[in-house]
């Protein structure tokens, strides 16, 4: 819906709160919940919609609690954060595009910054002093330059981005738990400088610990806000290489400092740059890879081997059993399950939206769909 000038038209109380409690619903990830809105035309519609939906996979269903969506409101506008919704003109551009891009995201501070060019750095948290220097040196640097400079707030490597961005300019602060909430606690000092000179990006809603399972999600919107990603340091299997293989997949440019192949957390840096990565020395490397940056990147990966097995040709009784009957718990292709079943994409995309909402399908990357 649009406005005047072709801008969104402002969203009613009704709409915004119906939003916020659509998301909390249960079952309702990023990607249900815009296939609810396409579908339904608005959150309040969508809201109403699910019972029938879940219905139709055989469970029953009820929608987060109106009264708990009211105290997490409260508790936003207490720590002095707002909402920020995927058609809102402010929602960063770059992010809205990539895949899983979540549909509400709670802010603190400057809007504005999200308008400038991202750079994501992110590296080790156990960073050797050079490293950190490295880092803090980068970030400034590039901050100067107009970027905004992108991290996640950990010790180390993020720590020192932040610390150097908020030297020379503009930095965003992703956090892997609520907007009300620090960690690590000795960085509760710079979360306030993030949110008050900067801003500060949260998904989670407020009040919630950062669990294992919210750092990818994090580590998924600080490679989508960026049109590159630098990893300054890094171990191999570590979660800065989760941030710069994101990146690669959304198609930005992935970035890394070269290190010392007697220290093992130089080997995530120099195993990138093999596997197709940009060696980069210096912030002029940086910025000349990113200027006029147009979708392309110069990085390329390595195609690798995925465990993404198909369960084989399930036959005519499974297919006479709907999409479920060609489900298995080995994550598999929506594309596939549309050749192997003949029926069309909407019939499938639904059957599949009816069986997330009732707690019996599990989305994975890349599009792909499991039983729960």
């Amino acid at each position: 819906m649009s406005g005047a000038g072709g801008e969104p038209a402002p969203l009613s109380h009704d709409e915004a709160f119906a939003r916020i409690r659509l998301l909390r619903s249960p079952n309702v990830g990023p990607v249900t919940y815009r296939q609810l809105m396409a579908r339904c035309g608005s959150a309040v519609a969508a809201l109403e919609a699910l019972p029938e939906l879940a219905g139709r996979a055989g469970r029953r269903y009820t929608a987060a609690p109106e009264r708990v969506v009211e105290a997490e409101v409260a508790r936003i506008r207490k720590a002095g954060a707002s909402y920020l919704f995927h058609d809102s003109p402010d929602y960063p551009r770059l992010l809205v595009h990539s895949e899983g891009a979540p549909p509400i995201l709670t802010v603190r501070g400057n809007l504005a910054i999200f308008a400038k060019p991202c750079v994501a750095i992110v590296g080790a948290r156990n960073a050797s002093a050079g490293a950190v220097r490295i880092a803090r040196e980068f970030a400034q640097g590039l901050a100067e330059a107009g970027h905004a400079v992108v991290s996640g707030l950990a010790r180390g490597i993020d720590g020192a981005a932040h610390q150097g961005a908020l030297a020379g300019g503009a930095t965003i602060g992703v956090i892997a738990s609520g907007i009300d909430v620090t960690y690590p606690p000795e960085h509760a000092e710079l979360q306030q400088r993030v949110a008050g000179e900067g801003l500060l990006v949260a998904e989670q809603p407020p009040g919630t610990e950062p669990l294992a399972r919210h750092f990818p999600t994090r580590n998924r919107i600080i490679a989508g806000l960026a049109a590159g990603t630098v990893v300054v340091e890094a171990a191999p299997k570590s979660g800065s290489l989760i941030t710069a293989r994101l990146a690669g997949e959304m198609g930005r440019e992935v970035m890394a400092v070269p290190g010392s192949p007697l220290d093992p957390r130089s080997h995530g840096c120099n195993n990138l740059i093999r596997d197709g990565a940009v060696l980069v020395q210096s912030v002029a490397d940086v910025i000349e890879l990113l200027t006029g940056f147009d979708g392309t990147p110069r990085s390329r990966f390595r195609e690798e081997a995925q465990d993404w097995a198909w369960a084989g040709d399930a036959g005519v009784e499974a297919q006479a059993a709907g999409i479920a009957g060609l489900l298995t718990t080995a994550p598999v292709a929506v594309d596939e399950l549309i050749r192997q079943s003949g029926a069309g994409t909407a019939a499938v995309q639904l059957e599949l939206l009816e069986l997330e909402i009732a707690g019996r399908l599990v989305r994975h990357a890349g599009g792909r769909v499991s039983l729960g």
